[in-house]
């Protein structure tokens, strides 16, 4: 088994990042799942949290955001860096921000191919099956305890700046 790629996980902005998140998106969403072009922008994302998780020479290889709501979502990871821990990590870094900012649950729309990824992260359906841009979706949730920022740091794995957990 090989090691895994280096990464971590930045904050993002998407005034500031959008070329690389972007990127990210349309390589998976609309190349790879073929999501309509115009399904995949919407009027969130100016005002949600994002994140990018950057290789050392700072190309970005996934990203992910959190709406105000608790919402995650379009968390997408390059094909090559999949299976390396990226995803779980942005996940991880989003879970552990939206804690930051004082909920106490968060939520999300995941493909029914990957309910078994949210699943080992903590996640519960609590939906049943629907469609959401052609693609079949459950909607998952997870409760999250508060932590401040001292006892959050103190389980950090040294390579990636999130708690994984």
């Amino acid at each position: 088994m090989s090691e895994p790629a280096p990464f971590t996980i930045s904050p993002a902005s998407w005034s500031a990042d959008r070329a690389a998140i972007e990127s990210i998106r349309r390589a998976v969403f609309v190349v790879e799942q073929c999501v309509p072009e115009e399904e995949e922008w919407d009027a969130a994302d100016p005002g949600c949290r994002h994140v990018l998780a950057l290789t050392p020479k700072r190309d970005a290889v996934g990203t992910g955001r959190l709406e105000a709501t608790g919402k995650i979502g379009r968390v997408a990871v390059l094909p090559q860096y999949r299976g390396s821990g990226v995803g779980t990590a942005i996940v991880s870094h989003l879970v552990n921000l939206a804690s930051g900012l004082g909920l106490t649950q968060v939520h999300l729309h995941a493909q029914t191919a990957a309910l078994g990824f949210y699943e080992r992260l903590g996640f519960r359906v609590d939906g049943p099956e629907f469609d959401e841009v052609g693609i079949p979706h459950r909607r998952m949730s997870l409760g999250i305890e508060q932590r401040n920022e001292q006892q959050a740091g103190r389980h950090r794995h040294p390579q990636h700046p999130f708690d994984a957990r």
